[in-house]
């Protein structure tokens, strides 16, 4: 069985900076205590350095690479700047919404996205985050957390579009690649209306050339995505992918290779199965008039 994995997760940042340390610590051959006692640092506290589990200052990491013997200049500033970006990225954006992500499972995953390169969805229930307008979003999450108020729907309306706007917004933006079944554009029961919007927005977006669009229709019967829904990061090198899976308890994630090799031939199964952006498009465009 996969291991599973807390939603306390290390920035990409931090994942390169703690396998260079530990790379040169080893190069340096100086265990854990050498170096504890050498720059006068808590041996636990280099331990969680080294495994990811902490971040660290300029300070720190510039008395280990004295103490492993790193003069380069170069080396020790791409080294600092990996410091400086981690420290960055944990100024979290949505960290003013504290009070309500943490009544979800979003933390975690917004950790995660906003280093993320490129994205690959499979919703078989509901349209992807980040391609919801406003009106879908507030219906999907007032109906799926009852236990929230109306004004923590709105919260995490809010939350979601910003999250587009981050990650979808700059020129630079990552890949997305959404393999939604159609069952999601399908469900029109109670909000027709806001059925309609959601999908001429998914028109306006899916022709950007860092969205892909994929309908996975009926017809292609059963199919390994009937496990549920899930979505693949991608990441810069090294780091590896990650894929995250979210339930109505908690939401976990997976970035051993052996896990991550699995829902990464599962996608690829689903997107040859479904229908090709243009008859994606057409199929849309179908069901928009039957509205």
């Amino acid at each position: 069985m996969a291991s599973k994995r807390s939603p306390a997760l290390k920035s990409v940042y931090r994942r390169q900076l703690s396998a260079k340390l530990k790379e040169l610590r080893e190069r340096a051959d100086l265990t854990m205590a050498e170096v504890a006692v050498a720059i006068e640092v808590n041996q636990g506290s280099l331990s969680r350095i080294e495994s990811g589990d902490r971040g660290t200052s300029p300070v720190l990491v510039k008395a280990m690479l004295d103490c492993y013997g790193v003069s380069d200049p170069v080396v020790r500033e791409d080294i600092l700047d990996l410091v400086r970006a981690d420290q960055a990225q944990r100024q979290q954006w949505w960290r003013k919404y504290s009070a309500v992500i943490n009544t979800t499972q979003y933390g975690g995953y917004l950790a995660l996205e906003s280093s993320a390169t490129s994205f690959r969805s499979y919703e078989p229930q509901l349209l992807p985050g980040l391609l919801q307008t406003p009106d879908y979003a507030r219906e999907v999450i007032t109906e799926m957390r009852v236990d929230l108020t109306p004004k923590q729907v709105d919260a995490l309306v809010t939350v979601r579009m910003e999250r587009q706007e981050k990650v979808l917004g700059p020129e630079d933006a990552p890949k997305l690649w959404a393999v939604i079944d159609e069952g999601a554009i399908r469900r029109v029961e109670g909000a027709p209306a806001v059925l309609k919007s959601q999908l001429e927005h998914l028109l306006e977006v899916e022709p950007r050339t860092n969205i892909t669009v994929q309908l996975l229709p009926f017809a292609a019967g059963f199919h390994p995505g009937l496990y549920g829904s899930f979505m693949l990061m991608g990441f810069p090198e090294p780091n590896p992918d990650v894929v995250w899976v979210e339930n109505l308890t908690n939401s976990v994630y997976f970035e051993e290779s052996e896990d991550v090799a699995r829902y990464t031939e599962v996608f690829d199964h689903l997107r040859a199965r479904a229908l090709g952006p243009p008859e994606t498009r057409s199929q849309i465009n179908k069901i928009l008039k039957e509205l």
